[in-house]
């Protein structure tokens, strides 16, 4: 405990000389978490990152996480613990991919969830995250057709959500949420019979429709928050149980593995370490470069989704 606490000390003197903020996600690990000057889900770092009056961002997430707060913020340094720290999503849509759509479909509006690179945001017409697609794609013209991209779970949970027939949806998931198994959650709701259970869209169909609650993360915390009852079943990474236990305690809590890994962890989420953080803030490196060129067009479909927000 000494060790992590002197560790601790040595980040926040850091980022107390860099005039530095510290974001993180709720699925980092909780020594992070408690470090944070903010913690939440992709659309509320993005504001927060859009805010931040500092001259460095420590973004403890993912890559494209951090990608958007430098778009939002051009003239700041944005660094990351792990560079390698990815998303499947992102590795499950590349720009070419979608530049070779808009030449084939030049009429459709490109939807872009928040998990895909700069470069796919570049080439989108708007953007969303877990907690306003619906209503993101509710603010396009219904005689439109929809390319929604990259995750095909949400996407369909967004197409029945909105009842828009000229919808098509990519075919990218989740390493985390689409491996959650209708029948484990079936074993876990006969084990926890009062157990409320809340679901990220990322999950399968078979999995949101035993939900007694769908939303994005943040939601999710809420949501077992304000509900009144003792026992929630998760299907979302675990890290959010930092949050649960802390803005909860009375309540319990169950997380349930998923088919690939036998755990609730998104193994990106975990390449974050304090050790990292601090050599991040130490080094500003791994530091988030992108053409301006780039940052220029995919800013147009970011500003998009948070007016719309």
């Amino acid at each position: 405990m000494l060790a992590t606490r002197t560790l601790a000390e040595e980040i926040l003197e850091l980022k107390k000389e860099r005039r530095a903020i510290l974001l993180a996600h709720h699925y980092q690990e909780p020594e992070i978490q408690e470090l944070a000057d903010a913690i939440g889900d992709s659309l509320e770092l993005a504001r927060k990152a859009r805010e931040f009056q500092g001259d460095v961002i420590a973004f403890c997430g993912v890559w494209f996480m951090a990608e958007t707060a430098k778009v939002l913020n051009p003239g700041r340094t944005v660094v990351v613990p792990d560079r390698e720290a990815g998303c499947s999503l992102v590795e499950s849509c590349t720009a070419d991919q979608v530049r070779a759509y808009r030449r084939q479909y030049p009429d459709h509006v490109i939807v872009s969830y928040i998990n895909t690179s700069v470069e796919v945001k570049a080439e989108s017409d708007i953007l969303c995250t877990s907690r306003n697609a619906v209503q993101v794609v509710n603010s396009i013209p219904p005689e439109r057709t929809i390319l929604f991209l990259p995750d095909r779970n949400l996407g369909s949970y967004v197409k029945k959500q909105t009842g828009r027939e000229n919808f098509k949806i990519w075919q990218g998931t989740c390493i985390v949420h689409a491996t959650f198994a209708a029948r484990r959650l079936a074993g876990a709701r006969a084990e926890h019979p009062e157990a409320k259970i809340a679901a990220h869209p990322e999950c399968p169909e078979e999995v949101l429709a035993m939900a007694d609650f769908i939303g994005s993360t943040s939601a999710i915390i809420e949501y077992c928050v304000r509900t009144d009852a003792p026992e929630f079943i998760v299907m979302t990474e675990s890290g959010v149980a930092h949050s649960l236990n802390k803005r909860a305690p009375g309540k319990r809590f169950y997380f349930i593995p998923n088919e690939q890994c036998n755990c609730s962890e998104c193994p990106y989420m975990k390449m974050n370490t304090l050790e990292k953080l601090r050599d991040c803030l130490r080094d500003l490196k791994p530091a988030v470069e992108i053409p301006p060129e780039i940052m220029r067009r995919a800013l147009v479909p970011l500003e998009r989704m948070l007016a719309v927000s």
